[in-house]
């Protein structure tokens, strides 16, 4: 079964490494660069130009958002998606706010990579200090560069809330996330399963121990929940 994973802001596939050994014998994972796209539009035609006819989607965060507009704009090419940690809300205004600000500081000084404090936000206080998973974040962050920064904040600032479209997917949809991830509330996701109602199957899971970087932070939950899931979703070919 072929999987495409979609990554979120200042990730490449990478961000899969842990996971990616942990799937289905039969799964042929497919890695989407949406890393390489500097504007909305380019994100979108490598959504499409890198999936499956009728794909099983994979994303996280940003790249979960893109995946949802992807499957509402385009239902005949989506066969089943996973949201992790991705809200269908967008982004709240604190993180615009926080955003706009490294954007203005990104613009006046050097690129270091990812600040310490950020990374903090983004994982659970039990793996700040894994270097196996912040060291990667980190890792990520300095090669994928300022341009990339700068590019995918931008392009993907603002993301209308789509919270209200959700009744129009019939694809299984599986939401994954996390009760201590600070960048995307737990309840946004229990509004989104609430809203799939019409949804063929509909399923949202809570990963305990980890922040919002679910893939890294906890690739063996995540791989069970996925192994569950598309032990029903429907087979894919390889053609792109």
């Amino acid at each position: 079964m072929r999987l495409d994973f979609i990554p979120g802001t200042m990730c490449d596939e990478r961000l899969w490494g842990k996971l990616a050994p942990l799937l289905p014998a039969d799964a042929e994972p497919n890695f989407v660069p949406l890393h390489t796209a500097r504007t909305r539009a380019r994100m979108r035609s490598l959504i499409a130009a890198h999936t499956a006819p009728r794909a099983n989607l994979v994303a996280f965060s940003m790249g979960a958002y893109l995946a949802l507009e992807h499957t509402l704009a385009h239902p005949e090419r989506v066969a089943s998606l996973v949201l992790i940690c991705g809200s269908a809300r967008g982004l709240r205004e604190e993180e615009k706010e926080r955003r706009q600000r490294t954007m203005a500081a990104l613009e006046k000084h050097a690129f270091a990579g990812m600040p310490p404090s950020q990374l903090r936000g983004f994982l659970h206080p039990s793996n700040v200090d894994d270097a196996s998973i912040a060291g990667v974040i980190q890792q990520m962050s300095l090669d994928l560069g300022k341009e990339t920064m700068l590019a995918q904040f931008g392009a993907s600032m603002e993301r209308p809330d789509l919270m209200e479209r959700l009744r129009e997917l019939r694809c299984p949809v599986m939401i994954v996330g996390s009760e201590d991830d600070a960048m995307v509330r737990a309840d946004d996701l229990r509004a989104m399963v609430a809203a799939l109602d019409g949804s063929p199957r509909a399923t949202l899971h809570l990963i305990q121990g980890s922040g919002h970087m679910v893939p890294l932070e906890a690739p063996a939950p995540l791989a069970d929940c996925l192994r569950g899931f598309l032990d029903g979703a429907p087979p894919t070919t390889n053609a792109a």
